[in-house]
């Protein structure tokens, strides 16, 4: 394990430099100019000229060796061309906590109720219940995801009342200490709508990843033999079938991770969300070249080292499995 942690963290570093430099290279030559006001309107030429000179825009080489030199000696990400008053690093620990607590709340929900439809399924197989936790999952899988929020907003917002959706406030690192109830209590109502919508989509992937390796490891030999000396159905799905067929879902688990705690965009203007997935689309728009690139240094670190602990928790899982 020691050293499938220690190859992975050697290969980091130049992973990170080839999503480096194909990012860098796509939003430099991507038409428009960072220097663009969304009105519309630039600045006059000699202060375009002298913002170029300020942010090393006049010379590809220049940017990259000045924005590589800041990340790699101060973690420094440089400043926001879109947000003057803000640098990409104050932008990230801003929004990435928002979106990673709807990104774990939607992997919990979708976890769960993934799981909880394949088991069902694969209790009852070719039975109502099976049909309809495939068909569940093939509309979670085809429905997009402002179409579930909007659904949702109209059934639980504007039919029931029963959670409100108007802005987003984010309770801080300390609201378990001071009057935690009543601030976790808002909380949860406003992230509950957004982690559905967002789990929605994985969790109809773990269903139908569970239920159809359930089928395929139910009909293997150890479960026949195990049955064979008395185990029970349920007892032999629960303590030996599940186990093994949770490695697809272990393998889809890294990379939805990532996404999600990085954040949606869709998710978060549907409900008014000031996440990361937010800024990022923004950035792209405006051509704010030092927003993107971290933005997407940011995910792939997410996404590689997502990748690395479901690589641990495979041997976990099955002992077979060699790191």
């Amino acid at each position: 394990m020691f050293r499938l942690i220690l190859s992975r963290l050697i290969q980091l570093p130049v992973i990170l430099t080839v999503i480096f430099v194909v990012t860098f290279v796509l939003a430099w030559v991507a038409p428009g100019s960072p220097l663009d006001r969304t009105d519309g309107r630039r600045p006059p030429p000699e202060v375009q000229e002298a913002m170029l000179r300020q942010y090393n825009l006049h010379s590809p080489w220049a940017f990259a060796g000045s924005y590589v030199r800041n990340v790699v000696t101060r973690a420094d990400f440089g400043p926001s061309l879109q947000y003057p008053e803000l640098r990409v690093s104050q932008i990230i620990g801003q929004s990435l906590p928002v979106s990673a607590a709807v990104g774990v709340a939607a992997l919990i929900i979708g976890l769960f109720m993934g799981v909880m439809a394949g088991v069902i399924g694969a209790l009852k197989p070719g039975s109502v219940l099976d049909a309809a936790s495939l068909a569940t999952a093939l509309l979670g899988v085809s429905l997009p995801a402002f179409v579930t929020g909007s659904i949702l907003l109209v059934i639980f917002v504007g039919l029931l009342g029963w959670v409100s959706v108007g802005g987003w406030e984010w309770p801080g690192w300390d609201f378990w200490t001071t009057a935690w109830w009543g601030d976790a209590w808002q909380f949860l109502r406003r992230i509950t709508l957004p982690a559905v919508t967002l789990g929605a989509m994985p969790a109809a992937y773990i269903a139908r990843l569970v239920r159809l390796g359930l089928a395929d490891i139910m009909a293997s030999d150890f479960i026949r033999t195990a049955r064979a000396k008395g185990l029970s159905h349920h007892r032999a799905l629960f303590r030996h079938a599940l186990k093994v067929a949770f490695l697809p879902v272990l393998s889809f688990l890294g990379p939805a991770a990532a996404a999600a705690m990085t954040g949606s965009f869709v998710v978060e203007k549907v409900f008014n969300i000031p996440g990361l997935g937010e800024y990022f689309v923004n950035a792209v728009l405006n051509k704010d070249q030092f927003l993107i690139l971290g933005i997407v240094l940011v995910y792939s670190v997410m996404l590689i080292l997502f990748n690395l602990l479901v690589d641990i928790a495979y041997a976990w899982v099955d002992p077979r499995i060699e790191l």
